[in-house]
């Protein structure tokens, strides 16, 4: 018997095979055609591994489903362990002006803070999720200008994990404009992994990211932060965007971070929401430009690892976990069904709870269909039990999307309905080759190239971005 699966022309003589344990093959068009037509025999070069990686099913279904049902369990590990990401945003309020804020579109009251009261509530509720390992991540607006809410939520958070007894990660993600000695000897007592935004050279960073008062741009004062931070032995993260200004400049953008000793960059994609949105003449692009851009700067990257200069793109990573080792981080927008709810709720200033970031940035812009209820209302249950959670829910598992079900990159990606509502007022796509479909595809396409090839150099710098 045949198991499911999809496949890829890849050339004249050759298809790409996968299934939804993960496994992919490569085999000569006579070997897909006896496949198709349910005709392989033993005598042929690739039935021992077609029979390993399931493609074809030589055993009782019962004895198949045993041997293979541990690979979904993997893969879809997410699924049945509760939310683990809590996003708190303690404030819309930021000193900064960034010309693709998705946080605030130009219809928002950027003066909102959340009180200790409202962020103990928000704690409550998040860890009340059956998750044994939660992450609780400070955002904005800038959050430091409501610090004094974050140290009494991490301190709230650590007493009543005395009785509840679970590990929990802290994060903040900041312009670190606002940082001092006291924030910081706080969050370091508190162990606060510290993230922040540089998006590439002076030029790039201070269009995108300028002051909201004066217009003078941000990044001297960033990475003098990321350089304090540095010599005090903190290991910062930082996340990069990718406006307009940036398509043009993948090496230098990559430099840069090289420059101030971090090895690795997610190559970020603008998202249509808030004021990249409104502003998307102005910021945006089109797909074959990112692809472009993606490609120039991946194959730099690739370049500066065989050179021996250790440096990670991130989004390849994450696509690499499930292509190489059958395994899914809990990277929200590559689940299956997405990461809404089941994996991450946004809790916002004013006790509103949201499905995710996305649903909450939805709101800024005044729409409040991702709205799951109110810290004083609504229980932990009362969200994951919810319509909107379950219709979410269905509406991203890309196994039953018609655009989705029959590619062969389907066991390694994910869809965003929120992102979909955002653009076409629909969860479900109206376009089947939209924005991030292609530029996944062409992301895995790249990867794929050199998994083909199997170099061993290419092969040992691929492994080493995800062990």
């Amino acid at each position: 018997m045949i198991g499911y699966f999809n496949a890829k022309k890849q050339s004249e003589d050759e298809y790409l095979l996968t299934n939804d344990m993960g496994f992919y093959k490569y085999v000569n068009s006579e070997t897909y055609d006896k496949l198709c037509n349910n005709k392989i025999d033993k005598e042929d070069e690739d039935y021992e591994d077609l029979i390993e990686k399931g493609f074809i099913i030589n055993i009782s279904i019962e004895e198949y489903i045993k041997k293979y049902s541990g690979f979904i369990r993997s893969m879809k590990s997410y699924c049945m362990g509760g939310t683990s990401l809590h996003i708190f945003a303690v404030t819309n309020m930021c000193n900064l002006d960034c010309i693709y804020c998705q946080a605030h579109s130009r219809n928002s009251h950027l003066n909102g803070k959340m009180t200790e009261e409202i962020g103990k509530r928000a704690i409550d509720i998040a860890m009340n999720s059956k998750n044994d390992n939660l992450t609780f991540e400070f955002q904005g607006g800038e959050p430091l200008l409501n610090f004094n809410v974050i140290k009494s939520m991490i301190e709230y958070s650590k007493e009543k994990n005395k009785i509840l007894n679970k590990h929990i990660e802290y994060t903040i993600v900041t312009n670190l404009t606002c940082l001092n000695d006291d924030i910081l000897h706080f969050l370091l007592d508190n162990n606060v992994s510290i993230c922040t935004s540089l998006d590439g050279t002076r030029e790039i960073h201070n269009y995108n990211r300028p002051y909201k008062l004066s217009k003078i741009g941000s990044f001297d004062d960033v990475i003098d932060k990321i350089a304090y931070l540095k010599s005090k032995g903190v290991n910062v993260g930082a996340i990069q965007t990718t406006s307009k200004k940036s398509i043009q400049n993948p090496k230098e953008i990559i430099d840069m971070y090289l420059k101030i000793g971090i090895n690795h960059i997610f190559l970020r994609p603008l998202t249509p929401l808030g004021m990249a949105d409104d502003s998307w003449k102005k910021v945006g692009y089109t797909v074959e430009e990112y692809i472009n851009f993606y490609k120039e700067a991946f194959q730099y990257i690739m370049e500066l690892n065989k050179n021996g200069t250790f440096f990670v793109e991130t989004h390849a990573a994450y696509f690499l976990c499930k292509i190489l080792e059958n395994y899914s981080q809990n990277y929200m927008e590559l689940r299956s069904p997405c990461g809404v709810t089941l994996g991450q709720m946004s809790y916002y200033y004013d006790g509103n709870i949201f499905t995710c970031d996305e649903g909450r940035m939805l709101y800024e812009m005044g729409d409040s269909s991702f709205l799951l209820g109110n810290v004083y209302n609504d229980s932990y249950m009362d969200m994951i039990g919810s319509d909107i959670c379950k219709t979410l829910c269905k509406s991203s598992i890309i196994e039953s999307l018609p655009k989705c079900n029959n590619c062969v990159y389907q066991p390694y990606c994910g869809t965003c309905p929120v992102v979909n509502y955002a653009s076409d007022k629909d969860l479900f796509s109206k376009n089947p080759k939209d924005f991030r479909c292609k530029s996944y595809s062409a992301i895995m396409d790249l990867l794929f190239e050199i998994i083909h090839r199997n170099d061993k150099q290419e092969m040992d710098i691929l492994y080493s971005w995800i062990r």
